[in-house]
C-alpha cells in the first residue's frame, strides 16, 4: 500500500481553486536550507525550481470545492517521509491564507481575472474564482516552548526576503508574530499559549503531530481545532503534515488516521477530513541496495531526486547504532509496531494478495467470533486449497453518539452466515459460542450435515460450537503459527481494511501455553475480533486437512471426475 487516500467522494481537482495555486507559485520563494531563496516561478528570469506535481496536486487538493463552493474539507492531514519539505509546503499554503485568494466567490463565465500586486489570473469557464479571507489569522503550532517551527520559520523568511516582503511595512514581520497589512496575523504558537488565546484561527497549522503525544499537546490540539469552529464565515480549517506515527502512543496523527479508516469503512457520518499517506512498498529486503533505492524513489516520489538516497540507506538502514525499525518509519514512512504487537505493518501488508480471487465452489472454512455490543463481531472465510484468508462480514460499534446503546443486529448476523452456506462450498464452521449460544445451535442443525469435521468432538461433539474459553491451548498454538505464517509470507490475505486494522491492533500476551493475542487493554476500543478469526480459519483449514475426512472427501471428489471423463468418453452425455 504505497498511497493511502481518504477523501470525500465528491472531490475533483477540476473543482478546486486553482488560483490559489498560481498564487502560491506566482509568489513564494523556498526556505531556509540548500535551496533558500530560490522562487518557485521565473517571474523575473534567471534560476527558478517550481513545485513538483505531487505537491502542487495536493495543494489543489486542499482546496477542492463542494457544488455550492463550500470547502470539501475541514482538516488534512499529509503523510509523507523525514525530509520531504512537508513544513515548506504547509508554509506556501499559510503564505496564500495570509495574502491570496483562497476563498470562493463564484463561479467564472471565462475571462474574468483576479489582480494583486503584479499577479494577474485569467479564470475559464465554470472555474471557481477567489478571494482573500477577511481578517485571517493563521497559526502555527509547535511541540516547545523554545521552538517557533519549521513552519513559521518558512513564512517568516517569505516575508523578509521573497517578493512577498517587497510592499511591507518595516517590522510587519518578527520571530513572534507578523502582523498582515490589511489586518490579521500569522503567530507561531505553543501548547501553553494556545490554550489561553481565545481563538480568532482561520487555518491552523499542525507541523509533525507524530510527535503530540503529551496530554498537554493533545489538549493543544482539542483545543485550536475546537476553535475552528467559530468563524463561519472565513471557512477555518486545519493543515496537518507529518511523518507516520508510533502506533501504541495514541498521537494526534494516529488518532486521525483511525478516524481516517473508519471514513473509508463507511463507519461514520462526517467525511471533512482528507488523508494523504505515502509510504514505501512493504516487501523491500532491506540488504538489497537496489531495493532500496527503489523503496525511497516510491515513498519521496518527485522529490526523490534532489536526495543523497545511497547516504540514507548507509547512515540509516545499515548503520548498527540505528533502530532499523525507527528508519522504516522515518524514511518509509510506514507505520512500525508498537513493542508488543503480535506483528508489523509491513509484515501483514506484504501478504496481501487482492488478484487472488477464490472460486464461489472452492471448498472454504469458516471462523466466527460474536460479540451482543461492545466488542466487533466478525466472520472470517479460509480457502482449503490456498490457505487465503477472506474478510466475509464485520459488525462493530460505532464511534461517538452513534454507538450509544448499540448492539449487534443478530437477525443480520444470522442472515449473512445462512447467504454464505447457499453461495459457497463450506465444508468447515468453527463459531466462538459467548454470546451467540442459540444461533451456534441452530446453525450445527441446519448446516451440519455439510461440514467434513466438527469444530468440537468427543462427548460435547458440536457441528460448530468452538468455545474459545476452554481452548486457550489450541487458540495459543493457533496464533504462534499464524504469527510464523506472516512473517515466513505463507499466509496471503484480501487486504481488508478493517481486517488489518484489527490485525495491527493485536497484542502480544503469553500465557502457559506460549503467546497468545489480545487487546491492548480490557476496555480498549480497539477491536482485534476479525483477528481472531482469521486465527481460527487458519487453524480450522489445518485440522481440516490433516482429518480423515477430508482424505476420503479428496478421493471421492476424484473418482467422481474420472467418472466424469469416463462418460464423456463414451458420449452418455
Amino acid at each position: 500500500m504505497p498511497r493511502e487516500l481518504v477523501r470525500h467522494p465528491d472531490h475533483s481537482r477540476r473543482r478546486s481553486l486553482g488560483v490559489a495555486l498560481a498564487f502560491i507559485e506566482w509568489f513564494c520563494v523556498h526556505g531556509p536550507g540548500d535551496v533558500q531563496g530560490v522562487p518557485l516561478h521565473p517571474r523575473h528570469g534567471g534560476e527558478c525550481l517550481p513545485l513538483d506535481d505531487e505537491f502542487a496536486g495536493l495543494i489543489l487538493d486542499c482546496y477542492a470545492l463542494d457544488e455550492t463552493g463550500r470547502r470539501l474539507y475541514d482538516t488534512v492531514a499529509i503523510s509523507r517521509a523525514k525530509g520531504r519539505a512537508k513544513s515548506e509546503l504547509a508554509g506556501f499554503v499559510s503564505l496564500a491564507e495570509a495574502f491570496g485568494p483562497v476563498r470562493f466567490c463564484g463561479w467564472a463565465e471565462g475571462g474574468e481575472q483576479y489582480e494583486w500586486r503584479d499577479f494577474v489570473y485569467e479564470y475559464e469557464p465554470g472555474e471557481p474564482m477567489g478571494r482573500p479571507v477577511t481578517y485571517p489569522f493563521i497559526r502555527c503550532l509547535a511541540t516547545e516552548e523554545s521552538q517557533s517551527g519549521n513552519t513559521y520559520d518558512n513564512i517568516l523568511f517569505n516575508l523578509e526576503h521573497g517578493p512577498l516582503a517587497e510592499d511591507l511595512p518595516s517590522g510587519t514581520a518578527g520571530v513572534t508574530r507578523i502582523f498582515l497589512p490589511g489586518g490579521g496575523e500569522v503567530r507561531p504558537s505553543t501548547a501553553a499559549a494556545a490554550s489561553r488565546d481565545g481563538g480568532k484561527e482561520t487555518l491552523a497549522v499542525f507541523d509533525e503531530p507524530h510527535l503530540y503525544t503529551q496530554p498537554e499537546l493533545r489538549q493543544m490540539y482539542r483545543t485550536v481545532d475546537r476553535n475552528l469552529r467559530k468563524r463561519k464565515a472565513a471557512e477555518p480549517w486545519a493543515l496537518l503534515t507529518s511523518t507516520m506515527y508510533q502506533p501504541g502512543e495514541n498521537s494526534v496523527l494516529e488518532k486521525l488516521h483511525e478516524r481516517a479508516k473508519l471514513i473509508a469503512e463507511g463507519k461514520t457520518r462526517g467525511r471533512r477530513l482528507m488523508l494523504d499517506h505515502r509510504e514505501a512498498p512493504a516487501d523491500v529486503d532491506l540488504t538489497d541496495r537496489e531495493q532500496m533505492r527503489a523503496a525511497l524513489r516510491e515513498v519521496y516520489g518527485p522529490f526523490a531526486g534532489a536526495l543523497d538516497l545511497d547516504g540514507i540507506i548507509e547512515s540509516e538502514f545499515w548503520n548498527i547504532e540505528k533502530d532499523p525499525e525507527e528508519s522504516r518509519r522515518y524514511f518509509f514512512n510506514q507505520p512500525t509496531a508498537a513493542r508488543d504487537a503480535w506483528t508489523t505493518h509491513p509484515a501483514w501488508a506484504a501478504c496481501t494478495d487482492v488478484e487472488l480471487v477464490v472460486a464461489d465452489g472452492a471448498p472454504m472454512v469458516m471462523f466466527f467470533d460474536g460479540s451482543k455490543s461492545d466488542d466487533a463481531t466478525g466472520l472470517v472465510g479460509c480457502d482449503v486449497e490456498t490457505g487465503h484468508v477472506m474478510t466475509l462480514a464485520c459488525w462493530e460499534k460505532p464511534r461517538g453518539q452513534d454507538g450509544e446503546g448499540w448492539e449487534v443486529d443478530r437477525t443480520d448476523v444470522d442472515r449473512v452466515v445462512r447467504q454464505v452456506f447457499a453461495e459457497r462450498n463450506v465444508v468447515a464452521f468453527f463459531g466462538d459460542v459467548k454470546e451467540f449460544e442459540s444461533y451456534i445451535d441452530t446453525w450445527g442443525q441446519d448446516f451440519g450435515e455439510r461440514l467434513l469435521i466438527h469444530a468440537t468432538a468427543g462427548r460435547y461433539a458440536h457441528p460448530v460450537a468452538w468455545d474459545m474459553r476452554g481452548r486457550v491451548r489450541e487458540f495459543t498454538a493457533a496464533c504462534e503459527r499464524m504469527e510464523v505464517d506472516i512473517r515466513e509470507r505463507d499466509v496471503t490475505h484480501d487486504g481488508d481494511s478493517r481486517l488489518q486494522r484489527h490485525v495491527l491492533n493485536a497484542r502480544r500476551r503469553p500465557n502457559r501455553y506460549g503467546v497468545s493475542v489480545a487487546k491492548e487493554s480490557r476496555d480498549s476500543p480497539h477491536k482485534i475480533d476479525l483477528a481472531v478469526c482469521a486465527i481460527g480459519a487458519r487453524m480450522a483449514r489445518r485440522m481440516l486437512l490433516a482429518s480423515p475426512e477430508w482424505a476420503k472427501h479428496q478421493a471421492a471428489q476424484t473418482k467422481k471426475r474420472r467418472g466424469e471423463r469416463g462418460t464423456r468418453a463414451f458420449g452418455w452425455r
